[in-house]
């Protein structure tokens, strides 16, 4: 072998040892645009918990919650949680106008047709709950409600 050859194998082979330890590609099964219309990841909330609310502007159930999720937001602003607000609205203007009129603050993000979400999770109805864990597996795919009294058992459970 010509030290051509060794010097183009070594470069191989320290490209794919250092890409193999990058995250080059995050799961697109956790990217959903934010209200500007930029791409998130939950990913980058590795290190704590994420308590996930899919919703929409149209569905009665969910606007009930909006006042539960508020107050569980406010008392563990501080904690070890991060909220998400997933909205599966068909009309980003819809969307846009409810965060608005409701006054929704914190992380708001749009489903975007992430279809690969909405079948991990078989979401079928709404609202729905789910809680990942600080390394962003799922911790529990049908969590309570934030107007639940389970929900601050589980919090508690959990010490967030």
């Amino acid at each position: 072998m010509n030290k051509k050859n060794i010097i183009t194998a070594l470069s191989l082979l320290l490209s794919i040892t250092l890409f193999s330890f990058l995250n080059v590609e995050k799961d697109k099964v956790y990217t959903f645009k934010n209200l500007e219309g930029n791409e998130v990841n939950l990913a980058d909330f590795k290190g704590k918990y994420v308590y996930i609310d899919v919703w929409a502007s149209w569905c009665g159930p969910c606007l009930g919650e909006i006042p539960s999720l508020k107050a569980l937001e406010e008392n563990h602003k501080d904690g070890d949680v991060v909220f998400v607000s997933l909205s599966v609205d068909q009309d980003t203007k819809a969307w846009k106008k409810m965060v608005a009129k409701k006054e929704l603050h914190g992380n708001q993000f749009h489903y975007s047709g992430n279809q690969g979400f909405i079948e991990k999770f078989n979401i079928s109805a709404i609202p729905r709950f789910i809680l990942l864990d600080k390394e962003g597996n799922v911790k529990e795919a049908n969590a309570p409600r934030p107007s639940s009294s389970e929900i601050k058992t589980l919090f508690d459970e959990l010490g967030i």
